[in-house]
């Protein structure tokens, strides 16, 4: 089914607008506060906007424009389902009674109830734990019984708010190749902060920001060609927003980024210039002959990064080895000249 949502605040100047087409996947992503969980509890029905409307293609879930009685579906009426980061089971019921309690509470007999459990939790490669309880679980295990619960209500629509970040290191993995084959032709939405989630779970991504969309479109577009500082930084990359004069980027601050383009910019339009870290060099002094790019900076952080080591200044980022590192001698406070080659800076409209 088809998702279409706007979900006002106004107290909280939130005001979001989340689409998702039938039988697709929407990953959120955004800071802390921005309204992610916001939005997904608005649409379970476990808060209600002050205005906007929900729709599942044509039923309506909510809807109020401020005046007269809103329309309101409770939660339980709306056949969506919410799996938390937590698995959140029920610690006096087996795991098969967990998954059968969905179908149980909308009226279906208990021997079909538990048929059911049964071939989700074979679904999810967890039907060896049918009689266990949830206390004898790991935190893979329970999260495999809690998303075969989710879909054993067969809804409509499920959200998925950071279903892994729960998980150690050697569970995860295994969760997410579980989530892209069981909703693959579901309609789904999911939180995350993980750009593996959003890059092997997604169809597409909508970035919050400040309690509004800011940037959506399908996962590749919106991975690779950012116009969002959280987007670029989730997908590690430099992004440099202002206006554009020619093909430089020009920021109110005064810094200035020339790439390259294969867009028609008009002048003093909205643009972004977008890099990769390990396209910048980092120096105490600027090298004669330098790049068309240069830009003096603080560092401000140094991070391992795999086998580099990244570099964090107020605008830019840059990958350098350990050995580069302890040459530099560099440590927060310590002045750089950063440079990039203008052909490894792509410029695009904002």
């Amino acid at each position: 089914m088809k998702l279409a949502a706007r979900l006002g605040f106004p107290e909280r100047d939130i005001d979001l607008a989340i689409d998702v087409g039938a039988g697709r996947t929407l990953a959120l992503l955004g800071p802390n506060g921005a309204g992610k969980s916001t939005a997904l509890a608005s649409i379970a029905g476990l808060l209600r906007p002050g205005s906007g409307h929900i729709t599942l293609d044509d039923r309506i879930l909510f809807s109020h424009n401020g005046d007269g009685d809103p329309t309101w579906v409770p939660p339980h009426a709306r056949g969506v389902a919410l799996l938390a980061q937590e698995a959140r089971l029920f610690p006096h019921l087996s795991v098969l009674d967990n998954v059968a309690f969905g179908p149980r509470s909308s009226g279906m007999p208990r021997g079909r109830a538990r048929e059911l459990a049964r071939h989700w939790l074979a679904q999810v490669d967890a039907e060896a734990f049918a009689d266990r309880r949830p206390a004898a679980l790991s935190g893979g295990q329970a999260q495999r019984v809690a998303i075969a619960r989710a879909l054993a209500t067969e809804p409509h629509l499920l959200l998925l708010d950071e279903p892994l970040s729960a998980l150690d290191v050697d569970s995860a993995p295994a969760i997410r190749q579980l989530l892209r084959r069981v909703l693959e032709g579901r309609t789904t939405i999911v939180v995350t902060h993980d750009i593996l989630d959003a890059v092997l779970l997604a169809d597409d991504v909508a970035v919050l920001e400040g309690g509004r969309v800011v940037e959506e479109g399908p996962t590749s577009r919106v991975l690779t060609r950012p116009t969002s500082r959280f987007a670029a930084r989730i997908a590690g990359l430099n992004l440099v927003r202002g206006t554009a004069h020619g093909t430089t980027v020009t920021t109110p601050e005064g810094l200035h980024v020339e790439g390259l383009s294969d867009d028609d910019l008009a002048e003093g339009s909205a643009a972004v210039a977008v890099f990769s870290p390990s396209a910048v060099g980092v120096y105490r002094v600027a090298p004669s002959g330098s790049p068309r790019n240069v830009v003096h900076a603080t560092v401000t952080e140094l991070e391992p990064h795999g086998h580099q080591v990244r570099v964090h200044t107020a605008h830019l980022s840059a990958d350098i080895t350990p050995a580069a590192l302890a040459d530099l001698a560099l440590a927060p406070g310590a002045e750089v000249v950063l440079t990039v080659k203008a052909s490894e800076v792509a410029v695009y409209p904002a």
